[in-house]
């Protein structure tokens, strides 16, 4: 009788991911053998202060760092360094900052279209259409379609930012600082958009953020990053009642005020 394999792990996996910038004297490692792991339909956070990593391992995941050691995978199959048109898909990413994200010439309608164009997703009357939906998924009226980055504001370049990250039907999003930059009523809006968007769409997200107070509203599952490596992964409930790490406990002590009431109002609501 021979052994039955066991099945691979489903979702996302970054496994021993080491980035090493610079040689000899000057080496820097960004990321220190770091394991992770995003199941499907999960929102897990990676949390840690700028300059710990983090940034970096969602762009290894992401795969615009191509220069790694380790492996990426999704449902057991693993990530070449440089990825085909249909893993590129797969994991989609949404920036920091949505105005330098996207180009300023371009209005919505060009910017979605693009995306939607490059991968054959659709065209004609199919491509418009699809468009339009996306601005329903993110909660934009259709007429922003004709409207540039420079005529929104922050929160609303944002929403169309994850529009275009859903536009090629993604299975897992990396949000890179994705509220960091927007005002504490606008996080909370964004924040419930991801939340119902992982409902809507069984979508897996990798939240990343220096915030605890946010990863707190959103996540499962929360990784600590510090100088290049996991030092903590556990529940959201057991990192906040129960850190191990004095990293995790340092960082608990330097949350700042998060407008929770705000943010089950938008849940309950239009999110």
């Amino acid at each position: 009788m021979t052994e039955t394999q066991p099945a691979p792990a489903r979702g996302l996996r970054a496994e021993n991911v080491t980035v090493t910038f610079g040689r000899g004297d000057r080496a820097f490692t960004a990321v220190d053998s770091a394991d992770l792991q995003v199941r499907p339909g999960e929102i897990v956070g990676l949390v840690g202060e700028s300059g710990s990593g983090k940034s970096t391992l969602s762009r290894v995941i992401c795969g615009l760092q191509r220069e790694f050691d380790g492996k990426v995978s999704v449902d057991g199959r693993e990530f070449a360094q440089k990825r085909t048109s249909a893993q590129w898909r797969i994991v989609q990413m949404v920036f920091q900052d949505p105005f330098a994200s996207l180009d300023p010439r371009y209005t919505v309608r060009a910017t979605l279209a693009e995306v939607i164009r490059h991968h054959r997703l659709a065209s004609g009357a199919a491509l418009w259409a699809r468009c339009a939906e996306l601005m329903e998924m993110v909660r934009l009226p259709a007429e922003f379609l004709d409207r540039t980055p420079t005529a929104m504001s922050g929160g609303q370049r944002q929403r169309v930012a994850i529009a275009r990250a859903l536009a090629v039907e993604p299975s897992i999003i990396v949000a890179d600082e994705a509220v960091s930059a927007l005002d504490v009523s606008v996080q909370a809006e964004i924040v419930a958009l991801f939340a119902r968007l992982r409902e809507e769409l069984d979508l897996s997200i990798l939240f990343i953020s220096h915030d605890l107070a946010v990863v707190k509203k959103l996540c499962e599952r929360i990784y600590v990053i510090h100088n290049g490596r996991l030092v903590e992964e556990n529940t959201t409930e057991e990192i906040f009642t129960s850190p191990r790490d004095d990293y995790t406990k340092t960082l608990l002590k330097a949350i700042p005020t998060f407008d929770s009431a705000y943010l089950d109002r938008i849940r309950r609501g239009e999110g």
